[in-house]
């Protein structure tokens, strides 16, 4: 059995983080101040994203619980592929609101933040994918942990959170526009 704590994949995230815009600044050989602190943001949704994805909601003493490997306990892996079946499994309806909110709220700052930081994201498609994409790419992440579920439900719902961040970009962008141009 294999325990991570949060803060063990903080230092893995920063450490990955560092590393890959070291090598993205030596290949192109400048240093943007400016750009490093707009991916910064993208960098705080990564790890805000991870703490709630990846580790108990719930504090136990005043501390977020690690994430258990346990080779025993990976097979079978727990996944659920029908939408909606178990959305409400929940034992109160506070906790079925929490969840349904809880995962769209999560995705709304990255649907606001990556298309402002990453000028290749132009195409509602392309949002999608982006939104879509990263959302499926965490619950693949977390298939070989017995105590997470990997969930269609919350493909879609980050999915959806992230949609709503770019509505409410596009708002502002086009509100923004429509000053400047007046």
């Amino acid at each position: 059995m294999f325990y991570i704590t949060y803060t063990q994949m903080v230092i893995a995230i920063s450490l990955a983080w560092v590393i890959i815009r070291a090598i993205c600044s030596v290949k192109n050989r400048k240093f943007d101040i400016k750009r490093e602190l707009q991916l910064l943001l993208v960098y705080v949704c990564i790890v805000v994203v991870a703490r709630f994805t990846f580790f108990p909601f719930s504090k136990v003493d005043g501390v977020i619980q690690p994430l258990v490997l346990d080779t025993a306990k990976i097979w079978p892996f727990r996944v659920n592929f029908v939408p909606f079946v178990h959305m409400t499994d929940y034992p109160t309806k506070g906790e079925i609101l929490l969840n349904f909110i809880g995962n769209t709220a999560m995705f709304i700052p990255l649907g606001i933040v990556w298309p402002s930081v990453f000028k290749k994201l132009d195409t509602h498609l392309k949002v999608i994918g982006a939104g879509f994409g990263f959302s499926l790419i965490i619950e693949i992440l977390q298939l070989p942990f017995f105590d997470r579920v990997s969930d269609v439900d919350d493909l879609i719902l980050n999915t959806l959170g992230f949609l709503i961040g770019y509505g409410i970009y596009l708002l502002v962008k086009t509100l923004s526009t429509r000053k400047h141009n007046k």
